[in-house]
């Protein structure tokens, strides 16, 4: 990489790293001037890792944009891990899996060699990344479009392939949770869910507590369209009932 690419790089570690960024702040932070920062930012934000805010920049998502999938791994990790070694639980030898691109699915990605052999599909490359290394591991990796965001393939060409797959078993998550419907920022996104949802026997919905009482942009999906909703024991005694009582076929986690 060249020295700018060097400093951009620097610049979204930071700001993933802390998650909101005042750009004077930055500035000082880096020694350089606010128009250096500017400059920097608008490339990252072109590119959809960062943000621009008024004076400041974020890798938070929005109802609208989803946040980078390296900042979405720091974010509810022993939660993730949790709802990855619950849904572990529930996948069994021989069979074929599918993962989305969330983080929560990746979280369960380096643990199924526990599960081997299978067979698993992905269009998420930091999925891929992981199982690609593990003996007894058949995988499938889905073409498509890449969107650094996502650190995933997405897009017609992804949709295509999907259709054309059969799988026992879809681990998957959504950006949030309004009611009892799941919700995504991008509308590619969701049609890569969808096709997969089509695809599998079963489908488990992985969701952390950060996702509940927001919204996005895109419906995802009903809860009650899943076999199973994974989430954490200690989301709350409201949701949880309420949830219950709509039918949700939730399975609490014990998390630490």
């Amino acid at each position: 990489m060249g020295k700018g690419d060097d400093r951009r790089e620097e610049i979204a570690t930071y700001v993933i790293a802390r998650g909101q960024v005042r750009i004077d702040d930055m500035a000082e932070h880096f020694g350089v001037s606010r128009m250096t920062i500017h400059r920097h930012i608008d490339q990252l934000a072109a590119q959809g890792v960062l943000r621009k805010l008024h004076g400041a920049v974020s890798a938070q998502p929005t109802g609208i944009y989803e946040s980078l999938y390296r900042y979405r791994e720091t974010v509810a990790t022993s939660e993730k891990r949790a709802l990855a070694q619950a849904a572990l639980a529930l996948i069994e030898p021989g069979q074929v899996v599918m993962l989305d691109d969330s983080s929560t699915a990746g979280a369960l990605a380096p643990h199924l060699s526990e599960r081997a052999p299978l067979t698993v599909i992905t269009n998420s490359l930091s999925a891929a990344q992981h199982l690609k290394q593990i003996d007894g591991i058949d995988l499938i990796g889905l073409g498509g479009q890449y969107h650094r965001t996502y650190d995933a393939l997405i897009g017609h060409v992804c949709e295509s392939a999907i259709a054309r797959l059969r799988a026992d078993i879809l681990v998957c998550s959504a950006s949030a949770v309004s009611g009892t419907s799941a919700f995504i920022q991008d509308g590619q996104v969701v049609r890569a869910k969808q096709a997969m949802m089509a695809a599998c026997a079963s489908r488990l919905l992985l969701l952390d507590t950060t996702k509940f009482g927001k919204s996005a942009l895109h419906h995802f999906a009903d809860l009650s369209d899943f076999d199973a909703v994974l989430v954490p024991r200690h989301l709350g005694d409201e949701p949880r009932r309420a949830l219950e009582a709509a039918g949700v076929p939730l399975r609490l986690v014990e998390t630490d």
